[in-house]
């Protein structure tokens, strides 16, 4: 059954991977980064910032990194904020308050001058750390994974899976293409990874790559055990388990999600997977890397 919940549900994540995009996604599922305390430097901080609750009820969720070392967040709860923070996903995130997942709050914050993505994510650690007095360690815990592996017994890939002749370089394709102009529904990236609703579409990129943007919609860590080393050139399509619900009979319109047609009736991630790239996901148990969350306070409002 479809709800609205799913829908927003949907769009929630898509924005989130937005985000994340703009950041520079790890290719490493296992990795955490070090806590603002480690790793953040006094410098490493927005110039102002403004947090404020949410107390709207609407389930929409907005999340926009802009030129100008500007970032906008509306009703996102800190669980969100984290996962952003942190590039971790949701089953890399343990401990914390019982509101972790339903307060809400709107975050506007600017930095002095355009500061990369990866320290913009230093200074939203120390935002939280400040505004939130979020405290956090690092574990290394066995839990559920998915292990990325070739379908078939020849390791043959699929049709959406080819070697890729793209002129990404060392280092890049690993990870979407930082301070990337938005691309259009449907459209390629040159280089790198582009996360669209039920599609993922790559040039130039590793299966290590593919597995820790995969985590996302699989729910899971993921790690590449397809014994691959080469680039490629990736499109991968499927119906998420939530979507709309379709109009059905005389002038029905196509569905469409965030100006993405969405088949209703097509693949799931998974038998998508199998017939488009010659993968399948495997479950399995590994060490995962969790940000545990020691301390965290509802900030006072502006």
């Amino acid at each position: 059954m479809v709800s609205n919940w799913g829908m927003k549900s949907n769009r929630r994540l898509l924005m989130t991977a937005g985000l994340l995009a703009a950041a520079g996604v790890t290719s490493e599922p296992y990795l955490v980064a070090q806590s603002p305390a480690a790793g953040a430097s006094k410098a490493a901080a927005f110039e102002v910032a403004s947090v404020k609750p949410n107390n709207s009820g609407d389930g929409r969720v907005a999340i926009m990194a802009q030129p100008g070392g500007r970032i906008s967040m509306t009703n996102v709860t800190l669980r969100l904020m984290i996962r952003n923070a942190y590039r971790v996903q949701d089953s890399q995130i343990a401990g914390g308050p019982d509101w972790l997942n339903t307060a809400r709050f709107d975050v506007t914050a600017k930095a002095d001058g355009n500061p990369p993505a990866d320290e913009t994510q230093l200074m939203m650690r120390a935002l939280l750390a400040e505004r939130f007095k979020l405290a956090t360690h690092n574990e290394s815990r066995e839990l559920p994974v998915y292990a990325l592996v070739p379908a078939r017994t020849d390791a043959r890939p699929g049709p959406q899976l080819k070697k890729s002749e793209a002129d990404c370089g060392a280092g890049r394709g690993s990870a979407p293409p930082a301070a990337a102009v938005p691309l259009a529904p449907g459209q390629v990236p040159s280089c790198g990874v582009v996360v669209g609703f039920g599609s993922i579409r790559a040039r130039g990129t590793t299966l290590a790559a593919l597995s820790s943007t995969l985590a996302g919609s699989a729910g899971r860590v993921v790690v590449d055990r397809t014994g691959f080393t080469d680039r490629f050139d990736i499109d991968l399509t499927w119906t998420p388990d939530q979507i709309p619900q379709a109009q059905t009979g005389a002038g029905a319109q196509p569905l469409v999600v965030n100006g993405a047609t969405v088949d209703p009736n097509g693949p799931s991630l998974f038998t998508a997977l199998q017939e488009q790239l010659g993968l399948k996901l495997e479950s399995t148990k590994g060490p995962v890397d969790v940000l545990v969350i020691d301390r965290a306070e509802k900030p006072s409002e502006d």
